[in-house]
């Protein structure tokens, strides 16, 4: 019987936890997880104790980003899983590539158009394979847009409409962690807005040809504070009695999880999870709008707020034969009244309805989610590591010409807001018609 294939992970954050449980868990018979490599010797051994524990794992090899090259020379994966910062992941995908091996990828590939470029340039020298994990195609609601694009109920798409909101629980996070610094993350245009991209991209079958933005920081930072008459006298939340009773405050010593991976793991990482979302040296924007024109000729309008009450979507699409438009509220962040009411303003609700042209609306079966990020998680592993993903009848199955689109409109918008411009895709990357 061949040997499964071999895969290395680097970057053991909370996220690296979804691919090693897959490859020693469920998918244990068809993956061999080889070695990890991470910053942290904290988190590297909280991971492998975890893994024996709940997995009966024997404990994986671990290596410092250092000793990458030497990992790869020692362990001989076929595949490399890059879980890094974003601003790191070309850096890891290209020696990964130049080493002989593919490359799994989380979202988003990369932060901008130098290192786009030299991501596929390593790929036409290697001839390696890289995959990136693009799962918010799986979510039901998603797949079910999709699904009535493709029966041609609205006919030929001629317009989007995409208004996406983070709720002051998952939004701030972004304003706590690394991908406050716009060189780190790319801004939420890229690391979040990336996913909204594709889904927009997919639903459409097109590429983005030429976009144009605005985006600002208005609700977090420092400054923004002050315009409201605010001032913080913590840098960070955990250790803060300050911070008692600030609803934006998160504390990593009351959960097992970000104690073991951040709070106990700054002392060999030195980096720290729970920034004050007021505080200064934040870069990104946190209102941002755009317009995107498509090679097809659809004009994409989107907007993204990261402090709103509740968190979710309204999308619209409109064709030759009528509109589909779909309502997800996630969650919100809500603190006061009782249990129970605040577990009914945070339940999720989802509507999609067609809007035939000259007909009545129809409401359409969304199904349910079954797994993290709405069931979207477990469908891209089985998609990446399982012998026999099953038949993909909706396309859901991302290229890497799809990965590179998907970033493209944000790498476009972030261009665009520095130079007050619109900015042609094609500039930065030129993607084929046909792939």
């Amino acid at each position: 019987m061949l040997e499964p294939p071999r895969y290395a992970l680097i970057g053991a954050g909370s996220r690296s936890a979804t691919y090693l449980d897959a490859l020693v868990g469920k998918y244990r018979q068809f993956a061999k997880l080889v070695g990890l490599c991470d910053p942290s010797p904290t988190r590297l051994a909280w991971h492998n104790q975890r893994l024996a524990n709940e997995h009966q794992c024997p404990p994986v090899p671990t290596y410092s980003p250092n000793d990458f090259d030497r990992m790869i020379r020692e362990r001989k994966p076929n595949a490399v899983i890059v879980t890094v910062p974003d601003y790191l992941h070309h850096d890891y995908i290209i020696r990964a590539m130049q080493a002989g091996c593919d490359v799994i990828c989380e979202k988003p590939l990369t932060i901008d158009g130098a290192k786009l470029r030299a991501i596929f340039d390593a790929m036409n020298r290697t001839g390696r394979k890289l995959q990136v994990t693009l799962n918010a195609r799986y979510m039901p609601e998603m797949m079910a847009v999709r699904r009535v694009i493709l029966e041609g109920r609205i006919g030929t798409p001629m317009a989007a409409d995409l208004s996406w909101v983070l709720d002051t629980s998952h939004g701030a996070d972004f304003f706590r962690r690394w991908h406050r610094e716009k060189d780190k993350s790319g801004g939420l245009l890229v690391h979040k807005a990336s996913h909204h991209f594709d889904l927009v991209n997919w639903f459409l079958g097109s590429y983005p040809s030429r976009v144009f933005a605005m985006g600002d920081l208005k609700f977090y930072g420092r400054e923004a504070a002050a315009g409201r008459g605010e001032s913080y006298s913590y840098d960070r939340y955990t250790g803060a009695p300050q911070a008692a009773n600030d609803p934006f405050a998160i504390r990593l010593d009351q959960d097992e999880q970000t104690r073991n991976l951040y709070l106990d793991a700054e002392r060999d990482s030195g980096y720290v999870r729970d920034r004050n979302v007021f505080g200064s040296g934040i870069t990104i924007e946190d209102t941002i709008a755009l317009t995107a024109r498509y090679r097809s000729g659809v004009i994409l309008s989107y907007s993204l707020i990261a402090f709103s009450p509740w968190e979710g979507l309204r999308l619209s699409i409109s064709g030759t034969k009528g509109r589909v438009e779909l309502y997800a509220r996630y969650g919100a962040h809500v603190l006061t009244g009782s249990d129970a009411e605040r577990r009914e303003a945070s339940q999720t609700i989802r509507r999609l309805t067609v809007f035939p042209m000259f007909g009545l609306p129809q409401k359409t079966d969304i199904g349910e989610d079954k797994g993290g990020h709405g069931g979207a998680d477990p469908a891209i592993l089985n998609d990446l590591f399982s012998p026999d993903p099953g038949a993909d009848l909706l396309g859901a199955r991302s290229t890497v010409w799809d990965a590179a689109a998907s970033v493209l409109v944000g790498i476009a918008a972030n261009e665009s807001i520095a130079s007050g411009r619109p900015v042609d895709c094609d500039e930065i990357l030129r993607i084929p018609d046909a792939h």
